[in-house]
């Protein structure tokens, strides 16, 4: 691009982005909502990380209170209930990752199939249909069917069982949490599958049918291959997350008896933070998550960017 003895860009220039500006105004008008919404809610707190660093005072604020370096953080590596948050978190969300992550893939590649077009809008809508539940919905109802005279108890008495208190027993519990998770977000994510799943080339998939290939050889042979990007960044994606659990339905689920396996990282922070006001000590216990999860997340992409050449960035 050429500019004038002013080093000025020219006015021609300046007219056709005005122009370009304006022809997409309404986009620029619907990205402005949610860069408001990262910069005040996601950007602007993280200036509150420095309390970790500090005895924070709600009276001295910021500049006034007391520096005290990684005095938290090392009192929660220290701690002896660092190694059991640890192993909640990292097992609830493996779980859910082995167990969760290839349904919606199962889901996508069966609807993929689905001939009878009004069939396969009813099994959508339904499978879609929990990830718009409430959670403290969700858990009204876990807690309801899983009740000594609940649903469940009552279909295990009509077969002879005695009634069991599920929820107040910690090795039931990831299997409770792991369920609903999946039965909440499978249909959900399965939107990303089956969008992928429409770009295969059907070209290759009636070249597959000619050749002999039967639905399984398709799938295996040609959508899998076909949609494995779109799984390797999920894949990344979800890695990145296994340091980071919402607390929303574990406080509502969980309860003396089952914190050796449901308490995690985010309730302990809760506690730590919003029940016993100690702000300063949950902020490091937080600050420290999200780095374990930052460095997972480069971990998994660099690893997935040598084996597979499919990385995020």
């Amino acid at each position: 691009m050429k500019r004038n003895k002013n080093n000025a860009i020219p006015t021609r220039v300046k007219s056709s982005r005005l122009k370009m500006i304006k022809k997409s105004m309404y986009l620029y008008i619907i990205f402005v909502i949610p860069f408001i919404y990262f910069i005040l809610f996601h950007y602007l707190p993280m200036y509150g990380v420095i309390v970790s660093f500090q005895d924070y005072n709600i009276v001295k604020g910021f500049s006034g209170s007391e520096w005290v370096g990684f005095k938290h953080f090392e009192k929660f590596l220290t701690d002896s209930y660092f190694w059991k948050l640890v192993r909640n978190t990292l097992l609830l969300n493996i779980y859910g990752l082995l167990w969760g992550f290839p349904i919606p893939i199962i889901l996508a590649l069966l609807l993929n199939e689905l001939k009878n077009g009004v069939f396969k809008r009813v099994v959508q809508s339904v499978s879609y249909l929990p990830h718009f539940i409430s959670s403290v919905v969700v858990c009204g109802m876990v807690t309801n069917f899983l009740a000594s005279d609940g649903l469940i108890n009552k279909i295990l008495n009509y077969f002879g069982h005695d009634s069991v208190q599920f929820l107040m027993f910690p090795e039931y519990f990831r299997t409770i949490f792991t369920t609903t998770g999946i039965w909440q977000s499978a249909g959900w994510n399965s939107i990303i599958y089956l969008s992928a799943l429409t770009a295969v080339d059907q070209e290759v998939v009636e070249a597959a049918m000619i050749d002999g290939a039967g639905r399984l050889k398709r799938i295996r042979h040609v959508m899998l291959p076909s949609i494995a990007p779109t799984v390797s960044v999920m894949l990344i994606m979800q890695i990145g997350k296994l340091m980071n659990l919402g607390y929303e339905k574990i406080l509502l689920l969980y309860n003396g008896s089952t914190y050796e396996t449901a308490d995690v990282i985010s309730t302990y922070v809760y506690r730590r933070g919003i029940i016993n006001n100690d702000l300063s000590y949950a902020t490091a216990v937080g600050l420290f998550q999200s780095i374990i999860g930052l460095i997972l997340l480069i971990s998994a992409n660099k690893i997935s960017k040598k084996v597979s050449e499919t990385s995020m960035w």
